[in-house]
């Protein structure tokens, strides 16, 4: 049997379709990240063969080194978002502001915000690991102009549509506008981003954990007690649990989205805010999983309610698996 052939930018028009009073914007903006990613996913393929791959010298508002690909990636979305026509302003992790759009298009009709961060795992570029971009898109609150910063800053429970590519053995985007999660495999035959994982929904528990355990010292007591739990052995519970940690939180996440699993990162003693951040990485993952069922939280707090204080704010991040995001929350608490 032949299955259902259905492009990416065909599947979002049919969304639209749902409700009349679209315009075509949201989906047109989503079809420019999506073809600023199979961009990106072209350099990424041949990091290995070109100039591409190693350090800038510089560093990034996180102060970071920033990769030549980093770079690439930045100023490929940037572009796409400029020249769509669709967004006020772009928000990206190696900004250290936001972007107002007011170059190009003049009449100030653009009404929505994008955040990103271009090359997440991008630690990971010269060892050949699976690395991704992830987005999510906020509509403006300001009435006309260049977007503003509070604009930018809004609650993840605001979002219209997020998303995430990974970069791997193939490139994959997965993205929610609110009606369910799915997935589209890019066709590098044909070029197109093809329908392969519609509805996605994640397992309400799983036997996989993702953390990085080389911080368990640093972790609080009861972060060293649910680790310890997972790992402990105990056949009616289905224990010990497996772990499964690339370093790359797109990779991580995707696994986990398919498979159920719980991802980690909670705050340390060197990161005693967390690390991740909530504007670029845990909000437009937590509308994600919750989309498919999954849960968010920073261990006491949805991600999705935390009022954001500033672009490059940084959260703890428990993120999957429903019943293996709340129990870990019971050890947090005790």
């Amino acid at each position: 049997m032949i299955k259902k052939f259905e492009t990416f930018y065909r599947h979002i028009i049919e969304q639209e379709r749902k409700f009349p009073e679209a315009t075509g914007q949201l989906s047109d903006l989503i079809n420019d990240i999506a073809l600023a990613c199979k961009v990106v996913s072209l350099e990424v393929n041949r990091a290995g063969l070109i100039d591409i791959i190693g350090f800038t010298g510089t560093k990034n508002v996180q102060d970071e080194e920033v990769k030549k690909l980093d770079v690439y990636a930045n100023e490929i979305l940037t572009h796409a978002m400029r020249m769509g026509g669709h967004t006020c302003a772009v928000c990206s992790e190696e900004e250290e502001s936001f972007v107002p759009i007011d170059e190009v298009y003049t009449d100030y009709s653009h009404k929505y915000i994008c955040h990103f961060d271009p090359l997440d795992g991008s630690s990971n570029i010269d060892a050949n690991i699976s690395i991704g971009t992830i987005f999510s898109i906020y509509r403006r609150i300001s009435a006309r102009g260049p977007g503003t910063i509070e604009d930018c800053l809004q609650h993840g429970y605001n979002q219209v549509a997020a998303g995430y590519v990974v970069y791997g053995s193939s490139t994959i985007l997965v993205y929610t506008a609110g009606s369910g999660v799915h997935g589209f495999t890019l066709d590098p035959s044909v070029g197109e981003f093809l329908l392969s994982y519609e509805n996605m929904q994640i397992p309400k528990k799983s036997k996989i954990y993702s953390a990085n355990e080389g911080n368990y010292v640093k972790w609080s007591k009861g972060m060293q007690n649910y680790i310890d739990y997972l790992k402990s052995d105990d056949i009616k519970t289905e224990r010990p649990y497996s772990s499964r940690y690339v370093g790359s939180l797109v990779a991580d996440f995707h696994r986990n989205l398919l498979y159920g699993g719980i991802f980690m990162y909670p705050a340390d003693r060197k990161n005693k805010s967390g690390k991740l951040r909530l504007m670029y990485e845990a909000n437009p993952l937590a509308f994600i999983a919750e989309e498919a069922g999954g849960r968010a939280t920073d261990g006491k707090q949805r991600i999705l309610d935390i009022t954001p204080v500033g672009l490059h704010q940084r959260v703890p991040l428990f993120i999957g698996s429903e019943e293996d995001v709340i129990n870990a929350e019971k050890f947090l608490a005790g």
